[in-house]
């Protein structure tokens, strides 16, 4: 039994009280950015030991894009931003990864990364400048560490984080590849903070300021034509178009003179880059789906959206809740295969309504009629083609509100006939695509450009973003743009 209370703190509680202070005192450092004394619960040392740990993982996951030249000029600018920083001292790297989507990330310790498909949206060397500060300021700021002390104890791990992820491409989908532990979001605070320092280190660098607005409103563009938006996990994340707002007055202060943009030196650099998916993985060309591997190729109705991920294809009519899909329906093997076609849309949530044995393009396939609920459109019907390819069966499925799906079915009809087995001539010939120059002429519009030069590859719009355009802006004559060629 306790006795009563004297007022004063017991031996053992005191303590207690002085380790624990001892224990936070030494967990305490100066940020090297503000200069604030923070909690942190890991050394410089052990960032970089937790840096260099994930720098082997993505190297496994993503690949390294194999192009000496270009991985050494992206390593100069990264080394030279790097030497302005708060951190000149830390072991910096910097790396294009082999990732069509557009992205950059940052690991603790120095470890930098820049996507393929982000260099082919840059215009010129300041902004990837911008973009490596801006990286550098999540490590120098020591956004990483104060995330993994927050969430020490948790399992979380430490992060992948990213400037920006536009809907072209699903860059989550690369969590599945073993790397979900390196996954975490910095919170609005610190995306602000390293676009400030993306502006503070290009400018202290020698180059123009004002490239770190200028790329967010290229990011702002694309999201805005996104067909898919956002990933949920970068939900928290400011949009570009207001980072581009609180990032002109930050370049302002720092505008003192003529810049380094090297436009010219930077597009010569990355002629050649190779664009959009590996055929490993299928390609898509302009509304076009070839995967030499599977050797299957589909034809989605021209002018949708067409996106390939990981695990199905999706294209979508522009501005509507009408799409069409293609992915792996192996689960019919094995199967009669009308009943393996019905049973598999019922386990989907589908009901049949009619349908019948049927070729496609010389294949087995059975195509029949579904009704079922989208979530968030309501009821839709859907065609489906279950398609038979060597020992595996593929379903390609057109979907459509109730409302629209008499006057969309006729296009489903037409991409599902258009299904078809790859000979082993065509599948060997198909080659990435690959950014080539083009100087416009008078006369020249975006959607010419993009016909004419760019065999109808990548949509007129897209070609505007890819060139820092918008795309109600036609390109003045004599101006040096990206196209897209087929590789």
């Amino acid at each position: 039994m306790p006795g009563p209370s004297t007022g004063t703190m017991a031996p053992r509680s005191r303590v207690l009280v002085a380790l624990l202070a001892a224990a936070l005192a030494s967990a305490c450092a100066s940020n090297p950015v503000s200069g604030r004394r923070e909690v942190s619960l890991i050394s410089e040392a052990e960032e970089i030991a937790l840096g260099r740990q994930g720098d082997s993982e993505i190297r496994r996951e993503m690949g390294v894009y194999a192009d000496d030249e270009l991985q050494r000029y992206v390593s100069g600018i990264g080394e030279r931003i790097a030497s302005v920083s708060h951190r000149p001292t830390l072991p910096w790297t910097f790396t294009v990864v082999d990732v069509p989507a557009v992205n950059a990330f940052a690991l603790p310790g120095g470890y930098i990364y820049v996507t393929r498909g982000l260099l082919a949206h840059l215009s010129d060397e300041s902004e990837l400048a911008g973009v490596l500060g801006h990286e550098v300021g999540h490590v120098t700021a020591r956004h990483a560490s104060q995330q993994y002390t927050r969430s020490a104890g948790g399992g979380i791990g430490v992060l992948l984080a990213s400037i920006f992820v536009p809907g072209l491409r699903p860059f989550s989908d690369l969590a599945s590849a073993g790397l979900g532990t390196w996954f975490l979001k910095y919170g609005r605070d610190d995306e602000l903070e390293s676009d400030r320092l993306g502006v503070e280190y290009a400018s202290k660098a020698g180059w123009d300021p004002e490239s770190v607005p200028r790329f967010l409103e290229t990011l702002s563009r694309l999201d805005a034509t996104s067909a898919r938006g956002v990933p949920n996990w970068l939900s928290t994340h400011p949009d570009p178009g207001s980072r581009v707002v609180k990032a002109r007055p930050v370049a302002a202060t720092f505008v003192d003179g003529e810049r380094e943009r090297n436009r010219d030196d930077y597009l010569r650099r990355i002629d050649g880059l190779s664009y959009g998916d590996d055929p490993a993985e299928g390609v898509v060309r302009a509304h076009q789906f070839l995967h030499p591997g599977l050797r299957i190729a589909l034809d989605f109705p021209e002018g949708w959206d067409v996106q390939n991920s990981s695990e199905q294809v999706v294209a979508q009519a522009d501005g509507g809740n009408t799409l069409m899909l293609m992915r792996s329906a192996d689960e019919v093997r094995g199967t009669a295969l009308a009943d393996g076609a019905q049973r598999h849309m019922k386990g989907l949530g589908f009901t049949f309504e009619s349908g019948r044995v049927q070729p496609v393009s010389g294949l087995d396939g059975f195509v029949g009629l579904y009704r079922g609920k989208a979530k968030g459109v309501g009821p839709v019907r859907i065609r489906a083609a279950h398609v038979v390819v060597g020992r595996q069966v593929f379903m390609v499925a057109g979907v459509a509100p109730d409302a629209d799906f008499a006057r969309a079915d006729g296009d489903f009809t037409t991409a599902l006939a258009s299904f078809r087995e790859l000979t082993s001539p065509e599948a060997s010939a198909i080659r990435p695509n690959r950014l080539g120059l083009y100087d416009a002429k008078a006369g020249d519009s975006w959607q010419s450009i993009a016909q004419r030069a760019g065999r109808g590859l990548v949509p007129a719009a897209r070609l505007a973003l890819m060139n820092g355009f918008a795309v109600n802006v036609q390109p003045p004559p004599g101006t040096r743009l990206k196209i897209v060629l087929e590789g």
